[in-house]
């Protein structure tokens, strides 16, 4: 089950990639105009378009593509989420699919997704690194992943309101209603993040900071405490100590800005802390600590929609 936005030759590099019952494949449009749903049409591709009226959010995309897939095919028990922006790499999907055969327990599994292009930017390169999670049971897989159909639907799906970190939200349910949550060391996917720009690096990451919040106010009580932790360093860093900082150096005097100095020396303590303190290490770290500016004001925007009674909308990168 594909689900993508103009993705062009990407998309056309994923529907190739996919080896086993290549005629059980459904793709789910959110308005594109690059010709992609004439494209997989025109490779016997069974194609569901979004209905504009409503909201895109790939939530609504994946549970659209779902239903789908069981009104054509009600026999089908497992199902394999990607984006439109990556392939599979050979042998994954057998991998997955035997895996949970062994294994009942499990809702859901995922493999190790890797970017296509890690050298085209930094940015790349910090997505390659994220994705690096670590083998066996988990709290939660990405979008690239495989379900179990009755774990899916006994949880309700993906949750269609959220713009983001719809996965781990699920996986939440999916933990709590007593299923596993699993990574193998396999390979899965290849993806063109496409990061080239600062500004795109930006959205993202303040798209990261407002699914913080709100997987925070859905889930932050204990024991699951889901990105509670995320959201408070996203608060701390990117909220009260610039504000503060600036503040106090307008009302109290300017050796206040002095506290800003905390930020490269974050930076230092995090490049230190790896075994290899690299020049590839320290530029990871800005990066991670810089993020935590749009990681703040995605939350704020958060609460700013809650408590204005707004909700927010899709915050694309590409």
């Amino acid at each position: 089950m594909v689900i993508g936005r103009n993705e062009g030759k990407r998309l056309q590099a994923n529907l190739a990639s996919i080896e086993a019952r290549p005629e059980r494949v459904v793709y789910v449009d959110s308005g594109s105009s690059d010709g992609s749903v004439q494209w997989a049409r025109s490779r016997g591709v069974e194609v569901v378009e979004l209905d504009l009226a409503r909201p895109f959010t790939a939530a609504r995309a994946r549970n659209a593509g779902l239903a789908r897939l069981v009104a054509l095919w009600p026999d089908v028990a497992l199902v394999q989420f990607v984006d439109g922006d990556c392939e599979f790499v050979s042998g994954w999907l057998h991998a997955a699919e035997s895996f949970l055969a062994r294994h009942p327990d499990v809702a859901v599994v995922c493999g190790r997704r890797r970017e296509r292009f890690p050298d085209a930017s930094r940015f790349n390169r910090q997505c390659d690194r994220e994705w690096n999670t670590p083998v066996g049971s988990a709290r939660a897989c990405g979008g690239d992943a495989m379900y179990r159909r009755s774990a899916f639907e006994s949880c309700g799906g993906f949750r269609e309101s959220l713009i983001a970190g719809e996965e781990p939200e699920l996986c939440v349910r999916l933990r709590a209603a007593g299923w596993k949550v699993w990574r193998i060391d396999q390979e899965m996917t290849r993806h063109d993040a496409a990061l080239l720009r600062w500004s795109q690096w930006w959205r993202r990451t303040q798209r990261s900071g407002h699914a913080f919040a709100e997987g925070a106010w859905l889930h932050g009580s204990p024991p699951e405490r889901h990105w509670v932790q995320e959201t408070r360093r996203a608060v701390a860093w990117g909220l009260c100590l610039p504000i503060l900082g600036i503040l106090a150096a307008v009302l109290l005097g300017s050796w206040f800005l002095l506290v800003f100095l905390l930020y490269p020396l974050q930076v230092l303590r995090l490049a230190l802390r790896s075994r290899a303190a690299s020049a590839e290490e320290f530029q990871q770290s800005m990066l991670l600590v810089l993020g935590r500016l749009p990681e703040g004001l995605g939350v704020a925007r958060f609460w700013c929609g809650k408590l204005l009674g707004r909700h927010s909308g899709l915050m694309e990168y590409k």
